[in-house]
């Protein structure tokens, strides 16, 4: 049902605000809200099938959207993500020595880890913040987001252009990709809560 409704909402902003509407909806997809690329690009590319948009706008306004919704993500990890650690990191199970050590991974292996993110459901919503809570080097991280994001947003273009009227099919195999994402997500956040509690036990 919530799929549905989704789906009505997602169609009906691009066919009513054009190229725009694929802007905004990439620019949502890539922060924390629940807008799916899946949806949104394969139909995208059934409309350009139809001879009803062009390729390259389509691509264009996609990345831009996903650049620019994945940078105010970064902003907002990097701008009130390490005020909010200090403060109440306890809450969260977090505090300076965990964000330390993000900082360190972003600074060695960040670039990959940004790249890789944008092919995985669920993931590249939010590993923006992160990204930016560890001050990752910002001009790095929009170049691997846009190289990320340029591939993904063009396979899924070329995809609903392919399937054309079946261009829906896609959304059943990425529903596999993302109970995947979310378990190996909730698996970590599992193992940190581990770790973090053995830790605070033993000191």
């Amino acid at each position: 049902m919530l799929t549905e409704l989704l789906m009505g909402l997602v169609l009906g902003i691009i066919q009513g605000f054009g190229y725009l509407g694929i802007f905004l909806l990439m620019l949502a997809e890539s922060t924390f809200l629940p807008v799916p690329s899946e949806l949104v690009l394969p139909f995208a590319g059934y409309l350009i099938a139809l001879g009803n948009f062009d390729f390259f706008a389509v691509i264009i306004a996609g990345l831009v959207g996903s650049i620019t919704g994945s940078a105010i993500s970064y902003w907002i990890g990097k701008v009130i993500g390490r005020e909010a650690i200090v403060r109440v990191g306890k809450y969260f199970l977090l505090n300076e020595h965990d964000l330390d050590i993000a900082h360190r991974w972003f600074e060695k292996h960040g670039e990959k880890t940004i790249f890789l993110c944008r092919f995985i459901p669920a993931v590249r919503h939010v590993i923006s913040i992160p990204a930016g809570i560890a001050e990752m080097n910002f001009k790095k991280f929009i170049l691997y987001t846009a190289a990320g994001a340029l591939l993904w947003n063009a396979f899924l273009v070329i995809i609903g252009v392919q399937l054309q009227k079946n261009w829906e099919l896609i959304l059943q195999y990425t529903e596999v990709f993302d109970m995947i994402a979310i378990i190996a997500v909730v698996a970590l956040i599992i193992f940190f809560f581990y770790r973090h509690t053995k830790k605070t036990k033993k000191s």
